[in-house]
């Protein structure tokens, strides 16, 4: 094993081949920054041009880019607020309050060490994993990998914040907009009112941008300042090596934890994400998770970057993808005339080997990297908000739209974007949500595949019982946790009247009435998750609407710690009808033109630039949005006028 792993390391360390590695960690850098793609665009981007390569050249190429990618979108989730990808969401939550109150060089630091370390773990792992993985995860079934779903569930009570109730309805409206769209079991399509877009259901980079990051842009336009108070960017970068090293039980626990989930096909980094960002609240004492702890940056980040590692097991073992991202790597092995399975570790363990090395050198080479750069970029917090506010709602629909190319997209962004801003204004947590929507169809086909395979029987397997102990002792640490925060905590202002939040109350109500009016109309198979969900946040979401309209003392449910009352309700609604514009416009004119009149009037108007200002930035938008749109390969969305018309790009 020793003499492989030294061969391996030897055939990668020739200068062309560490040369396409660092031509995959460059490209990764660049698709990680931008928000909302992530590494399955960039592993789509770069395949055409593996063909020819070298075998070892090309999956250094390809692992550079993977596992980088995991590390660059810390970036725009730390110092915007905008979800760098899917499996970036959690860092957010005390990435970004780190970085407004002018400590984003120490979240940023903290982040990328703990993303290097968590790298090299998964890396480790993957190693012993060439010997044991193969028995662990075959003894895996559908029973126990809908348990492993029930356990991301359980996170929720300790990301619920002040209020149970509002977490599990909230949790609740995921789970039910996860249901829309084609039945795993039957392939009914529910709740998708007759259109091709909602047929797939809802996509989670579209969701996840509408519920985290346009309520952020708009917070922080009707701010007006900067994002960080202080421009002390400089220092930070050792407050956040003497982190990691202070937290590195934290940082080695919960890269071993990314790891193993990142092995679990279906999982994906989505779930991972919640499942260590919920055990690391659980675990560390005297946290102020969700108001700014570095212990969550570093929690998270190790965990994704460590899930790489572990994302490699399946894939390489027995060719099976655990991720988007993994089904994309395992088409670029199947370019270069190599099959994954077992016989790979039998055959080739010179290249699995070299799998292993280029995944931990390109977590070094990412981290070096992020950290020459991260000065410039962390300068962008200091900036009039208002100058930069334009380019991040670019960005976000762009990304959103990179989804599923659907001018659809954006009006879902929208939709979503104007949920997740009342859910913050009213003290509705937004984490449940994500959590619940993600969990809802892996929860749903496995379920159905456990009982279809084993009966209800399913529920004692000695898996399936180990594993629901493991969700018994997160919920009774949840609640723990819970009752010494709630004793230390003091309590917040209400955030708005009784009456405005009884009224949002009933959106969850009308959503789980409509789930379930819906799943009448379908199978036994098609409707008994759905209308599951339904009743039981039906029965559940009620009582809390009348006790937030009668009730004189209601627990708790108006206040929430994030939530901040502003009295001025226009500029609330003003920021937001300039989003709204954007979208109308690029419905009638198309994204590529609307960006152009939305710059010009956004800088005029709202941020008060000189014309020579607003124009200047209009044309960086401009070029950065045509830059990005050649490299991705991407038509921008049309409107109604140019459906008639034959524009030459980029104007069609």
């Amino acid at each position: 094993m020793i003499d492989a792993l030294l061969s391996a390391l030897l055939a990668l360390a020739s200068p062309e081949r560490l040369m396409y590695m660092a031509l995959g960690v460059g490209i990764g850098y660049a698709i990680g920054v931008l928000p909302a793609l992530g590494g399955l665009a960039g592993l789509s981007l770069v395949l055409p041009f593996i063909y020819g390569l070298d075998q070892v050249a090309a999956l250094a190429m390809l692992v550079g880019l993977v596992a980088v990618a995991a590390t660059a979108d810390t970036f725009s989730s730390i110092l915007m607020g905008i979800p760098g990808s899917s499996a970036s969401q959690a860092t957010i939550l005390d990435g970004f309050p780190m970085a407004r109150r002018g400590e984003a060089a120490r979240a940023l630091s903290a982040s990328f060490i703990a993303s290097m370390v968590g790298g090299i773990v998964g890396a480790v792992i993957l190693t012993g994993a060439v010997l044991v993985a193969r028995p662990l995860i075959l003894a895996l079934g559908t029973a126990e990998l809908f348990m492993l779903a029930v356990l991301g569930l359980s996170m929720v009570g300790v990301l619920a914040g002040r209020s149970f109730a509002k977490g599990l309805i909230a949790c609740g409206m995921g789970l039910a907009l996860g249901t829309v769209g084609a039945a795993p079991a039957t392939s009914e399509y529910r709740l998708d009112f007759g259109t091709i877009y909602l047929s797939d259901g809802l996509p989670l980079p579209v969701l996840v941008l509408g519920i985290f990051a346009l309520p952020e842009i708009v917070d922080l336009a009707r701010s007006g300042g900067a994002i960080s108070q202080t421009a002390e960017l400089g220092r930070g970068w050792l407050a956040g090596l003497r982190d990691t090293l202070r937290h590195w039980w934290l940082l080695v626990r919960t890269s071993a934890i990314g790891s193993v989930l990142g092995a679990i096909p279906g999982l994906g980094g989505s779930v991972t994400d919640w499942i260590v960002y919920g055990h690391a609240i659980q675990t560390e004492r005297n946290g102020q998770f969700g108001k700014g702890d570095v212990r969550g940056v570093i929690a998270v980040e190790a965990s994704n970057n460590a899930r790489e590692g572990g994302a490699l097991v399946p894939t390489l073992f027995f060719g099976i993808p655990s991720s988007g991202t993994m089904a994309v790597f395992l088409g670029g092995m199947t370019l270069i005339g190599l099959e994954a399975g077992p016989q790979l570790v039998g055959n080739r363990l010179d290249l699995t080997y070299a799998i292993i090395w280029s995944l931990a050198i390109a977590n070094v080479m990412g981290t070096a990297l992020c950290f020459l750069t991260s000065p410039l970029i962390a300068r962008l917090t200091v900036i009039r908000f208002g100058l930069i506010a334009p380019f991040m709602v670019m960005v976000v629909c762009f990304g959103a739209f990179n989804t599923s190319r659907d001018l659809a997209d954006l009006v879902l962004l929208l939709g979503i974007g104007v949920l997740g801003l009342l859910m913050r204004r009213y003290g509705w947590p937004r984490p449940p949500f994500v959590v619940g929507f993600v969990l809802a169809q892996p929860m749903e086909t496995y379920l159905y595949q456990a009982v279809q395979f084993h009966g209800w029987s399913f529920l004692l397997r000695p898996g399936v019982l180990a594993i629901a102990a493991l969700v018994v002792a997160a919920v009774a640490l949840g609640i723990r946790q819970r009752r010494l925060a709630e004793a230390e905590e003091e309590t917040p202002r209400a955030m708005e009247t009784r009456r405005a939040q009884a009224l949002f109350a009933l959106v969850p109500v009308a959503l789980f009435a409509a789930v379930l009016a819906d799943s009448l109309r379908h199978s036994f198979l098609g409707a008994v998750f759905p209308a599951t969900v339904a009743a039981v946040m039906l029965l559940l979401s009620v009582p809390v609407v009348l006790r937030l309209g009668f009730a004189g003392h209601p627990g708790g449910l108006l206040h929430d710690a994030e939530a901040q009352p502003d009295p001025q309700l226009g500029g609330f609604w003003t920021h937001l009808g300039w989003i709204a514009g954007l979208v109308a416009l690029s419905a009638l004119v198309g994204f590529f033109l609307a960006n152009i009149v939305f710059f010009l009037a956004f800088l005029r108007r709202a941020a008060r630039c000189s014309w020579p200002t607003a124009l200047a930035l209009t044309a960086a938008a401009c070029a950065l949005l045509l830059v990005s749109a050649h490299f991705l390969v991407l038509d921008f969305p049309a409107g109604l006028l140019q459906a008639a018309t034959d524009l030459p790009w980029p104007l069609r």
